[in-house]
């Protein structure tokens, strides 16, 4: 295809005689506003949660050492204040700062349960509304310089406290200390045994007998039966102990034979 010389001059002169296009790159009108819109938008989402962050580290109390009440120190965790646990608490050792009480407190019970290496109950303490219970193969109370009070185990029951004593006033009360299978045995290697009552003291054996087994054995406080005026009236020191059929003892004067018989008015 050929052109003439004509025609490629009249094509040239049409181009130059147009004017160069012109075409705009942003974004205008209300795109524009929406977009600066959200922009602020942003803006203030940021600073609202820049304010809550700081706002909830001051609350919180967020450090380098830890959170709160919560201190991270090089021998464990150190917490200071009330804390409420909400599931079980594992710990090597719980002490209380120096100086201040260490208070458990709970709505039900506080238990203590001691696991052996088979993960199996060997000793337990329950304090509970209903009372402290304890479970366990012995049970020690010692005094502040290391001296045993009290222990007790399956074998035997030990106090070892220089005098035992029981107050309060049992008036309509039996007391009762009962053994079915083994003796009970009462021992003061060093010392006496003093039982004092306010009413009646009486020892009573089922199947056996009562030994009193001593150098000296001393009644004390006997009633004096009084001879009849046919009996000896002689001022002696010397009396023989007798017995009511009831079981009564009481004191009569000795004669050559037996004054029990003359003095009975006692067991009357």
């Amino acid at each position: 295809m050929y052109m003439t010389q004509e025609q490629c001059t009249h094509r040239n002169n049409v181009q130059s005689s147009e004017k160069p296009h012109v075409y705009k790159v942003g974004i205008y009108g209300w795109r524009k506003r929406c977009l600066y819109f959200f922009v602020l938008l942003l803006m203030i989402l940021i600073l609202v949660n820049l304010a809550l962050t700081i706002w909830i580290l001051k609350v919180m109390n967020f450090t380098i050492d830890g959170m709160g009440n919560l201190r991270i120190t090089e021998k464990g965790l150190k917490l200071e204040g009330d804390s409420e646990f909400l599931q079980p608490l594992y710990a090597k050792e719980i002490q209380s700062r120096p100086g201040s009480p260490l208070l458990l407190q709970s709505s039900k019970n506080v238990s203590i349960n001691i696991l052996n290496g088979k993960n199996q109950l060997v000793t337990q303490l329950i304090a509970g509304s209903s009372g402290v219970h304890a479970r366990g193969k012995m049970l020690e109370v010692k005094s502040s310089t290391g001296k045993l009070l009290f222990s007790a185990d399956d074998q035997e029951v030990v106090v070892g406290a220089e005098r035992l004593r029981v107050t309060g006033r049992l008036l309509d009360q039996t007391l009762h200390c009962t053994q079915k299978s083994t003796r009970i045995q009462i021992l003061a290697e060093a010392g006496d045994i003093q039982a004092t009552c306010r009413s009646d003291l009486r020892l009573e054996s089922k199947d056996g007998e009562i030994n009193l087994d001593a150098r000296r054995i001393r009644l004390l406080r006997l009633p004096e039966g009084k001879a009849s005026p046919s009996g000896t009236t002689s001022r002696q020191t010397v009396y023989e102990v007798c017995v009511c059929p009831n079981g009564k003892l009481f004191l009569s004067q000795a004669g050559k034979g037996s004054t029990c018989q003359i003095s009975n008015n006692v067991c009357l």
